[in-house]
């Protein structure tokens, strides 16, 4: 059996659907003849844990740890401790005080490409030593934080380990770097680091189709394309019984700058003109809100419709989607966005819950909700499409029930996708 040395900063991985990637590659691919060995901080700090999904991790999986120094403990610090910060996405959300505008001016002109840059040089002194005597056929980083990639590149041009970066989000055309007040050279530094990983690594991996054109623009070495997807054995059995209400679940972090200002206001209308849907309305929300997303619930008079459930482990969080009437994915009000699939996208589908999406009509969700018949993608400023899924989702919903969608989604498994990394795995490991 082949051995891949697999480079991860979230592992375990938080209840993010995305970083949720890792984890079920390395439970499958076993099973496609790739032995995984793991390699993430001892000591990270990481903004929250779903620790069930370490059972998932077959025991046989060897990992490796290594210290990591991150600089949030002095952000705390500076910032008046824990509670200093309620918003999910703080780099665009809301206005700052000068304590955080330092802060991020620090974070963007200090720490480049990211805040765990200095992991990079004692992981790179730690790798060489075990690799020396445990030698692999591939490495593989996955990013972001992007930073995990110098790792894999110094290995790469000390070693002459084939290497794959997978960007589980675009890097240098990421939509939140244009909030961080980088200085000209730091910006230059960070568009360097990038193109030096796309051009010396041995084949690129990208998490979205649109994200694979932009990369395929950016250099001449092979950039290949594996989605997020879903795992069946987490949707095995049938759907939990509904309770009657008419249920708009949203799971995962609930940004400000994904707030859909329009669905409130139509969901406001139909409270006032359709009888019984105020009284049958639940807009049921898993995870961290923003505080800017509940008062614009509140000004549209749905506050006592609000369920806030909080942060669930993954099984939990499953269970709130299938259970759902409708499932909600407002992604970030932000152009740049568009190449970006959601994880949580690729279990919504597996629910098979009609979806409700809000965010570019062209975008990459909006192609996938369609080719996989699973609901719409509505523009964030284009009510008329989210007026008519809701209405036709509440006449049928009055008429016994909405019914599951059918379109095929066989090929986001996580067994497929496994599958098509396996087999990049073997290319590479055979042209180097």
């Amino acid at each position: 059996m082949k051995r891949v040395l697999v480079i991860a900063y979230y592992w375990p991985p938080s209840g993010g659907s995305g970083v949720q990637r890792w984890v079920k590659f390395v439970k499958y691919l076993p099973a496609e003849g790739w032995e995984p060995v793991v390699f993430a901080p001892l000591n990270a700090d990481y903004p929250s844990l779903d620790p069930s999904f370490e059972a998932e991790v077959p025991s046989s999986v060897e990992v490796l740890r290594g210290r990591i120094w991150e600089p949030y403990a002095a952000y705390r610090k500076l910032l008046g401790g824990k509670g200093a910060s309620t918003q999910v996405t703080e780099i665009s959300s809301g206005k700052k005080t000068w304590k955080q505008k330092l802060s991020l001016w620090i974070r963007a002109n200090l720490f480049v490409p990211d805040p765990r840059a200095g992991w990079v040089k004692p992981s790179v002194k730690t790798l060489k030593k075990y690799l020396a005597e445990h030698p692999v056929d591939a490495i593989v980083t996955t990013g972001p934080p992007h930073s995990v990639h110098l790792i894999g590149q110094r290995l790469h041009k000390a070693l002459g380990t084939p290497w794959i970066p997978d960007f589980r989000d675009p890097w240098s055309r990421m939509y939140y770097l244009k909030y961080l007040p980088m200085t000209s050279y730091t910006w230059r530094k960070l568009r360097s680091q990038e193109q030096a990983v796309l051009d010396e690594c041995s084949t690129v991996l990208a998490c979205t189709p649109l994200v694979q054109e932009e990369f395929r623009t950016q250099t001449q070495t092979p950039v290949a394309c594996i989605t997020n997807g879903f795992d069946e054995e987490d949707f095995q059995g049938p759907a939990p019984e509904g309770d009657g209400l008419f249920n708009i679940t949203h799971t995962g972090l609930f940004a400000a700058d994904g707030n859909p200002l329009a669905l409130w206001k139509e969901l406001e209308k139909l409270a006032k003109t359709e009888p019984g849907f105020r009284q049958e309305l639940r807009i049921r929300l898993v995870g961290k809100v923003d505080r800017e997303v509940l008062d614009a619930i509140a000004a549209a008079g749905l506050s006592e419709n609000v369920v806030l459930l909080g942060p669930l482990n993954h099984a939990d969080a499953v269970r709130e989607q299938r259970s759902a009437t409708i499932l909600l994915l407002p992604l970030r009000n932000d152009a740049q966005y568009a190449p970006i699939l959601p994880g949580k996208l690729f279990e919504y589908l597996a629910a098979r819950r009609p979806v409700l999406g809000i965010g570019q009509e062209e975008g990459a969700m909006a192609n996938v909700l369609f080719s996989a018949r699973a609901g719409i993608t509505a523009d964030w400023d284009n009510p008329a499409p989210m007026r008519a899924f809701l209405a036709n989702a509440w006449r049928q919903h009055c008429e016994g029930g909405v019914p599951a969608t059918t379109g095929d989604i066989s090929p986001y498994t996580r067994r497929a996708t496994t599958k098509a990394l396996a087999d990049l795995l073997e290319i590479v490991s055979k042209h180097e």
